[in-house]
C-alpha cells in the first residue's frame, strides 16, 4: 500500500511540474527609459580605522590557519569586519558625519600589504543623510595614494560610480590603527 501510495504521488509531482511549466508565463512591465541628467558630487572625509583599545573598529573575524610565525601581521587571507566612523576631520573630536561598515580581506601573498574592500560608506548627517557610497576594490596600502573604485550607491546616491583618491595620514604598524583621508568623485543620477 505505502509503494503504491509513493508511486501516485511520484507521478503527479512530475505531472504538476511539466503542465506548469507549459501553461506558467513570465510577467513583465518595461517602461521607457527616462534620460536623467547626470550630477557630479565631490566628497571629502576622514576614515578612522581602529583595531586597537577597548571599542576597536575593526576586528579579525576569520584567518588562515597558518602556523608559521614569521609571516607578517597583515596575513594572506585574513577577514576583517569593519564599523569605522567617517569624520570632517583629523581629529578624533571633529564632526561625525556617517560610517563606513563591511569587510576587508588581506590578500596578498607577498610582503606589499593589499586589501581588497567590500564596504558600505552611509552618511547620517547633512544633506547627504541617508545615503552611501559602495566601494569594492584593491588597496595597495604602501602607495602613497592609492585609488579605489566606487561601484554604487543608494540614496542620493543611486546609481553611482566613480573613485575614491586616498591618503593615509597615520598607521600604527603595530596595532594596525590608522587614520585615511578620502577624496571621492562620483557621477551619480
Amino acid at each position: 500500500m505505502k509503494m503504491s501510495m509513493s508511486v501516485i504521488l511520484f507521478f503527479a509531482l512530475i505531472l504538476y511540474t511539466t503542465t506548469t511549466a507549459v501553461y506558467g508565463e513570465y510577467y513583465s512591465s518595461s517602461v521607457p527609459k527616462v534620460e536623467k541628467k547626470e550630477k557630479m558630487t565631490k566628497l571629502h572625509f576622514y576614515y578612522f580605522d581602529t583595531h586597537s583599545g577597548k571599542n576597536p573598529t575593526a576586528m579579525v573575524v576569520a584567518h588562515p590557519n597558518i602556523t608559521d610565525k614569521t609571516k607578517p601581521a597583515g596575513q594572506f587571507g585574513t577577514v576583517y569586519a569593519i564599523d569605522n566612523a567617517l569624520r570632517v576631520g583629523l581629529e578624533p573630536t571633529s564632526e561625525l558625519i556617517g560610517n563606513a561598515r563591511g569587510l576587508y580581506v588581506s590578500s596578498s601573498l607577498d610582503d606589499k600589504v593589499t586589501l581588497v574592500l567590500y564596504v558600505d560608506y552611509g552618511f547620517t548627517t547633512g544633506k547627504f543623510n541617508g545615503s552611501s557610497i559602495i566601494i569594492f576594490s584593491r588597496n595597495p596600502v604602501a602607495e602613497p595614494t592609492p585609488e579605489l573604485a566606487v561601484v554604487g550607491g543608494r540614496g542620493r546616491f543611486r546609481m553611482a560610480r566613480g573613485f575614491a583618491n586616498i591618503k593615509r595620514h597615520f598607521l600604527d604598524a603595530k596595532t594596525g590603527d590608522g587614520i585615511i583621508e578620502y577624496n571621492v568623485t562620483l557621477f551619480h543620477h
